[in-house]
């Protein structure tokens, strides 16, 4: 995928093939002077490119997702892992959800679960590319996304349960 910046042309896979590369090898314990040897970068942009995506461990955690098949499944890992709030929603509950309000109770409604969100540490979002985007734009805090397809999504999408476990354990301390 091109991009035009100025007289420039970028490559953003290229881009996005390297920073994979950089925290590969970060993650398999070099050091960012070794990796930026290796790359050709100075080392100052290795560590800013991980300051960019650093998530602070710890704190409370909320795990927000719709449309989900398996919501049962993943309520249970929540809860096992110490998920402090919990919302999923199947396609069928999100749209219970929506109908069953009139529109000045669906906005209160929403404004209230934003702010509930806000509450937390870290929120893990599970949901279309847009949702995702939407709530890291929304929450000013640590935002994981787990996107399960490309927005508009109107079908239940099966989140797998170990990966979502994963991200939790990982976010603990």
């Amino acid at each position: 995928m091109l991009l035009r910046v100025g007289e420039k042309i970028i490559n953003r896979q290229k881009i996005h093939r390297v920073i994979d590369e950089i925290l590969e090898m970060r993650s398999r314990g070099m050091s960012q002077q070794e990796i930026a040897n290796r790359i050709g970068l100075d080392r100052t942009v290795i560590s800013r490119l991980e300051t960019l995506g650093e998530v602070r461990k710890g704190g409370r955690i909320a795990l927000l997702g719709f449309p989900i098949q398996n919501i049962e499944e993943l309520a249970a890992v929540a809860r096992q892992e110490g998920v402090d709030y919990c919302l999923l929603l199947s396609e069928k509950e999100r749209w219970e959800f929506v109908q069953s309000k009139s529109g000045i109770e669906l906005f209160n409604t929403i404004m209230e679960i934003i702010g509930i969100l806000r509450s937390y540490d870290i929120v893990i979002i599970i949901g279309s590319n847009m949702r995702v985007k939407l709530v890291e734009t929304m929450l000013d805090k640590d935002v994981i996304g787990v996107q399960i397809g490309e927005s508009p999504i109107n079908v239940d999408k099966y989140v797998n349960v170990e990966d979502i476990r994963s991200i939790i354990r990982q976010l603990q301390f």
